[in-house]
């Protein structure tokens, strides 16, 4: 039987956690060289306005506020070490054994919503490369079933179903698309071509390392 959240977790978070964990996770994985991350850089990292939905401005204050509650439920923690800036990083993967795909899945849900598999193909392509769109819906079913996401019911004009995190709670019927795709037109070919264009960049980089 598969778990539910409320069995699998004794706690949730808020948006703002989310956002935080999911910045933290993203720059461990893409720009591990300048990770863990300073107060300062993960302000910047959660305020990008590129692969994030929605775009948010928030303030040291609330980073902090974030951070304090990450570090309560044994999500982040700060590191001090010989430096006087203050570092952070995320404990959640480590906490729950996360592998790198679920991690990249994980990740680009936090960052940018509810999406269908072919979206999460394309938009995890620099955290971690799925060879094909079973590789992500077999991560999305081994989360599921560790009650971290489900997939929600198909909305009206669109072909594939998206899949939600959990962290935060439940999901409403009408957060089942992002907010900038909602009723869009063609959002399912987007998806397509983003997991086309993934999948010829990953072709390229082969083809590269081998003539190199």
């Amino acid at each position: 039987m598969v778990a539910t959240y409320t069995e699998s977790m004794d706690w949730q978070i808020g948006a703002e956690e989310v956002r935080v964990l999911g910045a933290l996770l993203e720059k461990e994985i893409a720009t591990p060289d300048y990770y863990p991350l300073s107060l300062n850089a993960l302000v910047n990292a959660c305020n990008q306005k590129s692969n994030r939905e929605p775009v948010v401005s928030y303030d040291e204050a609330t980073v902090e506020a974030a951070l304090s509650e990450l570090r309560g439920k044994g999500l982040a923690s700060r590191i001090t070490g010989d430096s006087r800036v203050a570092k952070h990083e995320e404990r959640f993967c480590e906490r729950h054994n996360l592998g790198r795909r679920e991690a990249a899945v994980m990740c680009v849900l936090m960052l940018r919503g509810p999406q269908t598999v072919g979206e999460l193909r394309g938009r995890t392509e620099r955290l971690y490369s799925f060879e094909d769109l079973e590789g992500v819906e077999s991560t999305l079913n081994r989360l599921a079933e560790m009650g971290f996401v489900r997939k929600l019911p198909r909305q009206a004009g669109n072909k594939e179903q998206r899949w939600a995190h959990l962290l935060a709670g439940d999901v409403e019927a009408e957060q089942t698309a992002p907010a900038g795709e909602r009723g869009a037109p063609g959002a399912d070919r987007i998806a397509v071509l983003e997991a086309e264009l993934a999948e010829l960049k990953r072709q390229f980089e082969e083809f590269r390392q081998r003539f190199e």
